[in-house]
């Protein structure tokens, strides 16, 4: 979901353009899009990234016409674990996106960086998106596995736990929007599945916290030229009396009133594409 508000952001800027600069655009071979984004909480796979509190966000990409493209994203950092360093996040990915029927077929990878904190948080994540409508709802399903890496071992003190440990990653997700006729309100929805160490990470981390859970994401954006403001929902089902949960603490909890950072949540966002 860190992608998502920057997609929604470049969608309403090319949907505010007029015909004849979404003409031009069509009839260049390479084109760079960005967006900037002002978040009340950084929420990756449903669990915050920055202690629960505000996120600046933004990113470039560049495509070819081929179906080629590549950009980065960052966003700052806080309170999960030990990030380290500046607290930031800056992810590169190029990828290839192809027609597919009345859809398309996004292969890439992502590289998830964490500069200046521990030397095996770097991780590369390969994906596969598949994306359409049906009807007025635009559709798509995603894969995301990221194969056995030491930044997603299970580092953490348990019985299963070992220095240098290495685990895989698996992501799937689907996403859901609709356009509400003759305004700019967007619905959307948003589900997804993790699968991967039910421990900490070198760096008291872990992509898939407690190792199995699903988390899931409601809400509106609305377009205002080229600022998109949005509210979600958002929430997962990991059980904080779990022993899973459990053994990820403190660092699993907010630093500040010692809250679980995946619990259910409101979010809010404003988003400018360019």
């Amino acid at each position: 979901m860190r992608h998502a508000l920057f997609s929604v952001c470049v969608l309403a800027a090319l949907a505010a353009a007029s015909p004849s600069l979404a003409q031009e655009a069509e009839t260049k071979p390479f084109v760079v899009s960005g967006a900037v984004a002002l978040v009340s909480d950084y929420r990756f796979r449903g669990v915050s990234q920055t202690d629960k509190g505000f996120a600046v966000q933004g990113g470039l990409t560049g495509t070819h016409e081929s179906g080629l493209y590549g950009g980065f994203w960052a966003s700052n950092l806080s309170g999960w674990g030990t990030f380290g360093g500046p607290n930031l996040e800056p992810d590169l990915f190029a990828g290839f996106k192809v027609p597919v029927g009345a859809g398309a077929l996004d292969t890439g990878i992502t590289m998830y960086m964490y500069p200046g904190g521990a030397a095996t948080t770097t991780f590369f994540e390969p994906y596969m998106k598949l994306g359409g409508t049906a009807g007025p709802v635009n559709l798509l399903a995603g894969i995301a596995y990221a194969p056995g890496q030491r930044s997603l071992g299970n580092w953490s003190n348990t019985p299963q736990s070992r220095i240098g440990d290495k685990e895989d990653n698996l992501y799937l997700w689907g996403d859901a929007s609709t356009g509400i006729p003759e305004t700019p309100i967007t619905l959307k929805a948003h589900i997804g599945y993790s699968d991967g160490n039910p421990g900490l990470g070198p760096n008291g981390t872990s992509v898939a916290p407690t190792g199995k859970y699903v988390d899931w994401l409601l809400g509106i954006d609305v377009a205002l030229g080229p600022v998109t403001l949005g509210v979600a929902y958002t929430a997962t089902d990991i059980n904080t009396s779990s022993p899973e949960y459990v053994r990820l603490q403190p660092n699993f909890s907010s630093t500040k009133d010692g809250s679980t950072i995946s619990g259910s949540r409101v979010l809010f966002s404003i988003g400018a594409a360019f």
